[in-house]
């Protein structure tokens, strides 16, 4: 159970978290979402296709994405923000930012939100405490470096183990100042070459040691496109099929472009696994 605001997500069964980008350089083009109704049209495409979260990003974490000002990911988020809470009042949203200055705005304008930062707090060291002090649920995930370097730290002597010992670390920072709702992600594509992607893949059940909610960031990533020789725009079929495995394992929240398709895995894993 997640705490948002006023609303409480159950992850009694997983759920899906749908992606919806107001950048102009993302890896995946057809995610790309500007325009008062683009944006508008994305967010209720996410919800009715039966999404719980709304996953709103305005800096581009791909390999080697270009550097954005804070200014200019505020101005994108308050953009895409008055238009998503205005029509959908009802929706949980989480932010993706690694800037604690960025939530606290946010929050100041929008309400309470769910932080999702993929540098677990290394890229501002006021991100922990900001989290607790707003008493908002935070998405840990893994990576090393930045966006711009990230692909230069891939150097591990059990990716698997050492992932784990980096959020362990995380985690007792967070639980230690008092942030009640903690989610896990590993990182996926985040530091780590193809081969250990699918180690973490393989091994993902490991990961449950926390005994706290596991996200997975498998969508048309590189892993897939570079095992498959396809390009994002192909990697439909392959994100189906990591997302399958990554629900068999143990992950409580799928984050993906393609919401119709992980609901569809998340009900057809569970009827096989009873672990609705």
């Amino acid at each position: 159970m997640l705490r948002c605001g006023d609303c409480l997500l159950s992850l009694a069964s997983p759920v899906v978290m749908g992606i919806l980008n107001v950048t102009p350089d993302s890896f995946y083009a057809n995610s790309r979402t500007t325009g008062a109704d683009a944006i508008a049209a994305r967010a209720h495409q996410i919800l009715s296709e039966g999404a719980a979260i709304i996953d709103v990003g305005a800096y581009s974490s791909r390999p080697n994405a270009a550097d954005v000002s804070p200014e200019e990911e505020l101005r994108r988020l308050d953009f895409a923000l008055n238009i998503i809470c205005k029509k959908f009042p009802q929706a949980i949203i989480s932010i993706d930012t690694f800037r604690a200055e960025v939530v606290r705005q946010v929050v100041r304008n929008f309400g309470a939100i769910i932080v999702n930062d993929i540098a677990g707090g290394d890229a501002d060291e006021k991100m922990h405490e900001t989290v607790a002090e707003l008493s908002l649920p935070y998405i840990a995930m893994h990576m090393r470096g930045t966006p711009q370097t990230m692909q230069q730290h891939t150097n591990y002597a059990d990716v698997v183990a050492e992932v784990i010992l980096s959020l362990s670390q995380k985690v007792n920072a967070l639980h230690a100042l008092g942030v009640a709702d903690v989610v896990v992600d590993p990182g996926f594509g985040f530091a780590k070459t193809v081969e250990q992607n699918f180690e973490l893949l393989r091994r993902l059940d490991e990961f449950k040691i926390f005994e706290l909610p596991l996200l997975a960031g498998l969508s048309r990533k590189s892993m897939i496109c570079r095992a498959l020789n396809v390009q994002p725009s192909e990697a439909l079929n392959g994100t189906t099929a990591l997302n399958a495995l990554a629900v068999e394992r143990g992950a409580d929240i799928l984050r993906v472009h393609d919401v119709k398709e992980a609901v569809e895995v998340i009900t057809l894993v569970t009827n096989v696994t009873g672990n609705e």
